[in-house]
């Protein structure tokens, strides 16, 4: 990822859908510079749509509800997901960025971050079509002996789409924040470890409570 310092009326001519694949601190700036709070939400609302649709494998217990109406709900609620969503990421990102001594304001990351989301709208005609076209095996992945060839495709589309979106956390969190590559890599890293560290623990104690109970 390079350092680009485009003149305004450079910036501009981004389209932010696009340019986020492959530059994007380039875009990052052009959204901190250039776009309000509105277009940020904006595109993580579409892109939580993606998401949102993707989170109804196995929901048997929605199982009854008609595919239109599922599509209609992840619609509704995906502005609602994505605030949340983008806004706890925001906060620690802000947070764990001041400690390699970052500048970026809350709002001015919380403007880079939605785009994270973009590879995310690439999921939503993939699980569209499976939620039309088969209902039952999106709902239930192990209603039927074989593998659902749409389950293959999309949970490799997923993934690919999951590690796009952390390397354009990355360029946006080193971009905001104004400092290296290296530094935005242990802003981003820090949080899941020291998370995942805390619930082992918990689980670990949990464990043990529950065996200690169970000898009592």
């Amino acid at each position: 990822m390079e350092d680009y310092n485009d003149t305004p009326q450079a910036r501009t001519k981004l389209n932010p859908f696009l340019s986020a694949w492959i530059h994007p601190k380039q875009t990052a700036r052009y959204m901190i510079d250039e776009k309000s709070i509105g277009f940020a939400i904006l595109i993580m609302s579409i892109g939580y749509i993606g998401s949102s649709l993707s989170g109804l494998i196995d929901q048997e217990i929605i199982a009854d509800f008609s595919p239109w109406l599922m599509a209609l709900l992840c619609v509704i609620f995906a502005p609602i997901v994505g605030i949340i969503g983008t806004g706890f990421s925001t906060l620690i990102l802000w947070l764990f960025g001041k400690i390699f001594k970052g500048t970026s304001t809350f709002s001015d990351l919380f403007k880079a971050l939605s785009l994270t989301a973009i590879p995310f709208i690439v999921l939503i005609p993939l699980y569209l079509i499976w939620l039309i076209t088969s209902p039952e095996t999106l709902m239930n992945t192990s209603s039927i002996e074989t593998i659902p060839w749409l389950l293959l495709i999309t949970g490799f589309v997923s993934f690919v789409l999951a590690i796009w979106s952390l390397v354009i956390t990355v360029g946006v969190v080193a971009e905001a924040h104004q400092f290296e590559i290296w530094k935005a890599i242990l802003t981003v890293i820090l949080p899941s470890i020291i998370l995942f560290i805390i619930f082992f623990v918990f689980f670990i104690i949990l464990m043990f409570g529950i065996i200690g109970i169970s000898m009592m």
